[in-house]
């Protein structure tokens, strides 16, 4: 199914560990009218990195969400974020693009980004579309989670 013109509910929804384990990560409707929202977010990201996203996680059911040892509180869980990744592109240089393209996210992390490269980019919209954005931006790595700069 598709939520935009280049993301679909089953690209937001997969996960390998899900599949595995033959847990059932369906989204309700509410998350999935979240996920729409999402999509349609990062059609904006896409014209702002100028590239193909490609999607590492997106919505999180309770037991795939445990399972990754993730707070319940996150919005993976909403169907509100996404990790990605970028072509040809860091964590850092994406975070970079968003803060300065004056996109209403409520939240971007550079995710365990190294100098030798690897790691992602966690995107989040509000859990509410009637929420104003905190447009809060971190990074999270091995020494903990702290202000982008």
């Amino acid at each position: 199914m598709k939520l935009s013109p280049n993301f679909t509910l089953e690209e937001l929804t997969h996960s390998d560990l899900a599949s595995r384990k033959g847990w059932d990560n369906t989204p309700n409707a509410q998350e999935t009218a979240n996920l729409k929202r999402l999509a349609n977010f990062l059609e904006a990201v896409r014209t702002i990195v100028g590239k193909p996203i490609y999607i590492n996680s997106g919505y999180r059911s309770k037991v795939l969400n445990d399972a990754l040892g993730s707070n319940d509180r996150s919005y993976h869980r909403h169907g509100c974020a996404a990790d990605i990744r970028v072509a040809s592109m860091t964590p850092k240089e994406v975070v970079k693009k968003l803060i300065a393209s004056g996109l209403d996210y409520d939240q971007v992390i550079q995710e365990f980004s190294t100098p030798q490269g690897g790691g992602w980019t966690h995107i989040a919209i509000t859990l509410y579309e009637v929420d104003k954005p905190r447009r809060q931006a971190l990074i999270i790595d091995s020494t903990g989670t702290r202000a982008f700069a």
